[in-house]
């Protein structure tokens, strides 16, 4: 009689896979460094490089960030990446930092207040947009809004503004904002403010979206 081998549920443990950004800012840093790069160098401009990298705007702006705080780089308004510092050996770029760590033990309400300022900016660059009837898109039919998890996403589209949005992005890490957490009443403001492109209403009411804080 053929013995039944005993069944298991272990399983090997999960790989731990690195960020794209942060694969692709250890990429960067070997073309710095391939291409013998000086400080005062300039990469090329952000779209043309996320094109050839083949990667969004908003992974390799991250990148950036990344090796921005390793001091190799420095990302100047307008002028894009302009090298610092060369390439650091190999043993000290496996890792490039998280920028997301660096919010780590901050004061929550900091962080909060931090996260209302750059959805202001949003909200104001979204109210600013030409195209009304891409603003209505954030009402239903009885002129409101959804939810928080669907209109917000929509507020970003219309800002257009990917550093903010960049920043967004790295602050909800730390400051999260669900559906729970916001008053219908305050995000119809912001969506109605929008629409009717009134960026100052839009900041203000974007800006009361956590509560208590402002």
């Amino acid at each position: 009689m053929t013995k039944k081998r005993p069944q298991t549920s272990a399983v090997p443990e999960r790989m731990e896979r690195p960020r794209l950004y942060v694969q692709l800012a250890d990429h960067i840093a070997r073309f710095i460094e391939a291409q013998g790069l000086s400080p005062g160098d300039r990469l090329p401009p952000e779209r043309r490089l996320a094109a050839e990298l083949g990667v969004s705007r908003a992974t390799l702006s991250r990148a950036l960030v990344a090796l921005e705080v390793q001091g190799m780089v420095e990302v100047q308004h307008g002028n894009g990446a302009v090298v610092l510092a060369p390439a650091p050996q190999e043993a000290q770029r496996e890792s490039p930092p998280d920028p997301a760590l660096s919010l780590a033990g901050r004061d929550p309400m900091e962080l909060a207040r931090a996260r209302e300022a750059i959805m202001a900016g949003l909200a104001r660059s979204a109210a600013a947009h030409p195209d009304r009837s891409l603003r209505l898109a954030l009402l239903d039919a009885d002129g409101r809004p959804v939810r928080f998890s669907d209109t917000w996403p929509c507020v970003r589209r219309l800002a257009g503004a990917s550093l903010l949005a960049d920043l967004d992005d790295l602050l909800s890490e730390a400051a999260p904002l669900d559906d729970a957490r916001v008053s219908a009443e305050r995000l119809t403001a912001l969506a109605r403010a929008v629409v009717i492109g009134d960026a100052d209403a839009a900041a203000a009411a974007c800006a009361r979206l956590l509560g208590g804080l402002s």
